[in-house]
């Protein structure tokens, strides 16, 4: 219940301030992260569980329930806890076994593709970007 009280307290808090540049910034960042990693849970979970079980809705609620519990546990504990980091895991595989309708080695592969394809969305963002300042030197 203390959880749901913080989260209300937030809510509150946040709609209370003004739009601030630091704000909208934690917004734009927080909002195209959860964009590229949907994508990425969409296009590992299609690759491994097939295209029926993998809906992009359940890899936009993956990617968001994710997101926030395991921001919440890095909160409670220390970024530097190995049972942090085990927990944030653990509810990882657990969101995308409940979600892809997988068992523990279907969520586990899941998860082992949503790294590669994450590595090569980066890596192909980053040529993308790149480009502009090699053509001018910079």
């Amino acid at each position: 219940m203390s959880v749901l009280l913080m989260i209300a307290a937030f809510a509150v808090n946040l709609i209370g301030q003004e739009l601030t540049g630091s704000l909208v910034g934690q917004l734009l960042n927080f909002v195209i992260g959860l964009t590229i990693l949907t994508i990425v849970f969409y296009i590992a979970g299609r690759v491994v569980v097939g295209e029926k079980r993998a809906l992009f809705s359940d890899a936009l609620v993956i990617s968001l329930l994710g997101t926030i519990v395991a921001n919440m546990v890095s909160l409670f504990m220390p970024r530097a806890s190995l049972i942090g980091l085990i927990l944030s895991l653990v509810i990882w595989l657990l969101l995308i076994r409940h979600y892809y309708e997988t068992g523990w080695l279907g969520a586990l592969a899941v998860t082992i593709m949503a790294v590669i394809v994450y590595v090569a969305v980066w890596f192909i963002l980053s040529l993308i970007l790149a480009i502009p300042f090699l053509l001018i030197g910079g």
